[in-house]
């Protein structure tokens, strides 16, 4: 195998091919990148048995051929090769990369033994990288991070038509989008449960395609996969097996209270009430027609209060929320007003875009689980 590839095409190539590479691989050979040498140019590809990253390449082609070396090594000295043209020539068990007058011979391993990657499934659909990304950014800060609850760790995808929702829970708090998408059938009706950080990472790296391609079998959860392709680059995952709860019915219909709170300045307010909050301890609002209070601390410990403006219709309400949580939300709302709505103090809030929110209040809702107030 020889060629002769950009710099920075290469580095960002590899960059990407080697993100999802494991820390600690089953076998050797999944700690390595295959480079593929073919008319069509060079192919970088990395598999895991779980999840499949493959990226196409223009380079100059002069021997094709396969070559299997350590990804996080290439991509390690991709990265601080000089601004010029790289060749990569294999020979015998010894890959030789060239750069101006820096060289470095690396050993491979032995490309028969790497898995085959997994077929990608039929496309069902395309949408907006940056709509995309979006949507899963908003999502994924909801998804559970316990490996022992696995079925939380994952975000549904929920496909009716040209319709698609995204939902994740980690038990305190539910974060759901809803947003249109191109099918490639109007009747489509599925739905898929995805891990989480693979579609976070898989969707941000692919924020600034003008079309991502969905693949995804009709049927639902299962040991199916999932497929991501865009300028390129191509992702598959196995999805998770499991039952996600059913979180439409903790969405509640209809609300004794709605507050509209400005984002910014009650996200910095938040973050200075915090400062005296202990490890687990939460911070209390209290909302009233015109104002909304926060405080925490008590008693000996070190406390604080600040007072914001707001506007309430309904009845006045003292609730609490874990600050980390309630700022998660704060930022994943991306509006210039928040919008809050009640039940009780004991039941969750729901946190919206105010009307003025450029996707419009409905298609984000963030659920979040109050803290039980004592005294």
């Amino acid at each position: 195998m020889k060629l002769r590839v950009e710099r920075d095409v290469l580095a960002e190539s590899v960059a990407w091919a080697a993100r999802t590479l494991p820390s600690r691989p089953s076998l050797p050979v999944l700690a390595g990148l295959v480079l593929t040498a073919s008319a069509d140019g060079l192919t970088i590809s990395s598999f895991d048995y779980e999840v499949s990253g493959r990226v196409d390449v223009d380079a100059d082609i002069s021997d094709p051929g396969v070559c299997l070396v350590s990804g996080r090594l290439l991509a390690d000295i991709a990265r601080s090769l000089p601004a010029a043209p790289v060749v990569l020539e294999s020979e015998g068990s010894r890959l030789q990369l060239t750069c101006g007058r820096s060289s470095f011979t690396l050993p491979t391993l032995p490309a028969e033994d790497y898995p085959q990657l997994p077929a990608m499934p039929t496309t069902s659909g395309s949408i907006g990288g940056r709509i995309f990304a979006e949507a899963v950014a908003q999502v994924a800060i909801a998804a559970g991070r316990d490996d022992t609850l696995p079925t939380l760790t994952g975000i549904r995808l929920e496909i009716e038509g040209s319709s698609m929702t995204l939902a994740a829970t980690d038990r305190y708090r539910l974060a759901v989008r809803d947003f249109s998408w191109q099918s490639n059938s109007p009747s489509l009706s599925t739905h898929a449960l995805i891990p989480a950080r693979t579609l976070a990472d898989t969707a941000k790296s692919l924020a600034d395609v003008d079309e991502v391609l969905i693949a995804l079998a009709s049927g639902g959860s299962g040991d199916g996969l999932v497929g991501f392709e865009g300028n390129g680059r191509r992702t598959t995952t196995r999805l998770l097996d499991g039952e996600f709860p059913k979180y439409r019915s903790l969405l509640p219909a209809e609300s004794s209270a709605i507050a509209s709170v400005d984002t910014a300045i009650l996200s910095e307010a938040v973050k200075r009430v915090a400062l005296v909050a202990e490890r687990n301890t939460p911070v209390r609002l209290a909302f009233s027609a015109s104002e909304l209070t926060l405080r925490a601390g008590a008693g000996d410990d070190a406390s604080a209060e600040e007072a914001l403006e707001c506007s309430l219709e309904g009845d006045s309400i003292d609730i609490a929320f874990n600050p980390a949580y309630l700022l998660d939300g704060l930022a994943a709302i991306n509006a210039g007003t928040t919008q809050f709505s009640f039940t009780q103090s004991t039941r969750p809030a729901v946190l919206t875009a105010g009307l003025e929110g450029s996707q419009g209040a409905d298609s984000y809702k963030y659920l979040l689980m109050p803290v039980r107030l004592t005294g």
